[in-house]
């Protein structure tokens, strides 16, 4: 029989941490991430070249389909706060982002795209409160960075599963027949969650009451979510795209004398790398959480992309490619820092409306980030830009000092 949650703070008293629920999550977010990755990897070539498109439609699609996940975090928010709610949102997001992404292999037009690609992320960012409050209804409140250090490091280990399976299929398959496949983890995603929502059920249905699906705005500022979020907001304002650092990648190489092809191909494999040590350091991260306080962690991860962006800034083909491994360094220690601040700094009748906002904090932050710097570096350089985002690094490092959590 579970342990019995600990009435103040909802999470489960003193125990193993690592249960199945836990180990589920985890599992739900390798699986998703593998499979809409299968996607997104193929997606370009797709819309490009089998569908006639241009760089334009492409961008447009994701574009929307961003903007599209930061608002859906945000509705997702007040729907999760109902347990008996959490579930269902949880396995029908994991669901609707499989089959969304696979359709894309059956479409004949970019309009098409555009809409299940839309209808993939608005799934995607449903869904993330309420797999955020089900991970901390299974944590353990002194384990809490670690659960989420699991979760984070499933979804990294995904995005590199995903394009290493796409790239063995589509030269036996084709590129149809590929992203028609991603419906099979990301089946296995909701098959996943489904355990860990079992998990919650057991251990949490007579302890909580039906919630209403509000935004709770005041609520959260009585619990101090903006001064949480303060420098969570800065950080994300300097957290560039990944595909500006293989952008980054492929132009230094390209000047050092590597063809264009080879370059690519090094600087995706740099990603690749990237991906590995966040996974890695979201472990490490959830185990220095526990033990020092998200705030740190996070603190810590902020100043490791200062000298990430200095790497990418400086150049070099050696500079870069330490750059990709500080970055994913700092990536694992960041986001599992802010979901834990969350977790641990709001209680439980705000905590899922938290996890919206700072799902929304983080889309449009990203996306800030991405589109200044893209200005920057054409007007301008790559230094300027990778400078400007090193500057809300540094100023995510102070605000972390400058407003302490609310007791």
């Amino acid at each position: 029989m579970p342990d019995s949650p600990d009435e103040t703070t909802g999470h489960p008293p003193q125990g193993r941490w690592l249960t199945p629920g836990v180990v589920s999550v985890g599992a739900a977010s390798f699986c998703s991430d593998a499979g809409h990755e299968m996607a997104t990897s193929l997606l370009p070539g797709f819309v490009t070249g089998v569908l006639g498109g241009g760089a334009g439609a492409l961008a447009a699609i994701d574009g929307v389909a961003d903007a599209l996940t930061g608002l859906s975090k945000l509705a997702g928010g007040p729907i999760a706060a109902d347990p008996r709610r959490r579930g269902r949102l949880a396995r029908s997001g994991y669901l609707g982002t499989a089959l969304a992404t696979a359709a894309i292999g059956l479409t004949t037009a970019i309009w098409q795209v555009a809409i299940l690609r839309a209808l993939a992320w608005v799934s995607r960012g449903l869904r993330s409160p309420a797999r955020d409050m089900v991970l901390t209804d299974l944590a353990r409140r002194d384990s809490v960075g670690r659960a989420f250090g699991v979760e984070r490091a499933g979804d990294n280990l995904g995005a590199i599963a995903g394009p290493m399976l796409a790239s063995v299929l589509v030269g036996v398959l084709g590129v149809r027949w590929t992203i028609l496949l991603a419906i099979v983890p990301g089946a296995l995603a909701a098959v996943a969650i489904t355990v860990a929502v079992r998990e919650t059920r057991v251990t949490f249905s007579s302890t909580e009451a039906r919630a209403k699906a509000t935004l709770n705005l005041r609520a959260l500022r009585r619990e101090g979510l903006p001064r949480l979020l303060a420098p969570v907001a800065a950080f994300e304002l300097g957290n560039l795209a990944t595909t500006l650092l293989i952008l980054r990648a492929t132009d230094v190489l390209a000047a050092s004398g590597w063809d264009a092809s080879a370059a690519a191909s090094v600087a995706i494999l740099a990603y690749a790398g990237h991906n590995a040590v966040a996974a890695a350091s979201s472990l490490v991260a959830g185990r220095f959480t526990d033990r020092h306080g998200p705030r740190l962690t996070f603190a810590i991860g902020a100043t490791v992309y200062v000298g990430a962006y200095a790497l990418f800034a400086v150049g070099g083909v050696a500079g870069v490619m330490a750059g990709f491994a500080l970055a994913g360094l700092g990536i694992g220690l960041a986001e599992t820092a802010e979901s834990s601040l969350v977790a641990l700094g709001i209680s439980g009748e705000a905590r899922s409306h938290a996890f919206g906002v700072l799902g929304l904090t983080q889309s449009v932050g990203d996306l800030g980030a991405t589109v200044v710097a893209g200005i920057l570096w054409t007007l301008f350089s790559p230094e300027v830009a990778f400078a400007y985002a090193a500057g809300w690094m540094v100023l995510s490092v102070v605000a972390a000092r400058v407003f302490p959590p609310k007791p």
